[in-house]
């Protein structure tokens, strides 16, 4: 096993295991965090919600299929990077959960309105759990590019995206104005319009 083996590996574990490890010490505290695809919600956010869900069990599945099987076709420079990019995945995930404390959910929650965060990482962005697993996806990818890991990669990092897209209707009409001043400020993905903050 090489040293992209071994660390792709760790970063997996790292991440997956502060997901669910998140949801498991909510579960305690009686929160439902998983919420992903489930309740009576309205047909197109259920259905975004099914295919993301697809999506992001089939990107792992298929990383540990190269991983495991060493497929790549990239440089050892480009591996390198998608180590760094894949670390930094994790970090931007894990500050993004342990910032949100209880307010963290997976999938647009039915009932049960959360605080809204605006602060720490969410100052410079609005979805920054989304970014983590983007670069994440992405780091990996770098470490074992090939065609199909490429493709599953893309899959999952635009069902994410379409994911947000509902959530940021959901947070509008849940926080209304307070909400559109957030996101007037800050960008979806990073950074921040200063010129809002005069």
């Amino acid at each position: 096993m090489d040293k992209f083996q071994s660390g792709s590996i760790v970063i997996m574990l790292v991440f997956y295991g502060i997901y669910f490890g998140k949801m498991l010490g909510q579960k305690k505290k009686g929160i439902r965090t998983n919420q992903i695809a489930k309740g009576d919600k309205a047909e197109e956010l259920l259905y975004i919600e099914f295919i993301m869900k697809i999506a992001t069990i089939g990107v792992p599945v298929y990383e540990l299929v190269s991983i495991f099987w060493g497929i790549n076709q990239a440089s050892e420079n480009v591996r390198i990077a998608g180590l760094i990019i894949a670390t930094a995945g994790v970090m931007v995930f894990a500050l993004s959960v342990y910032t949100m404390r209880d307010s963290w959910r997976a999938g647009i929650p039915e009932h049960g309105r959360t605080k809204m965060v605006s602060e720490g990482i969410y100052s410079v962005s609005r979805n920054p759990a989304f970014c983590g697993f983007d670069l994440t996806y992405i780091g990996i990818l770098l470490m074992f590019f090939n065609i199909p890991l490429l493709a599953f990669t893309c899959f999952a990092i635009f069902t994410l995206h379409l994911q947000i897209r509902q959530e940021e209707k959901y947070l509008e009409k849940v926080f209304g104005r307070e909400y559109r001043e957030y996101r007037r400020k800050v960008f979806r993905y990073v950074g921040r319009n200063f010129r809002a903050d005069r």
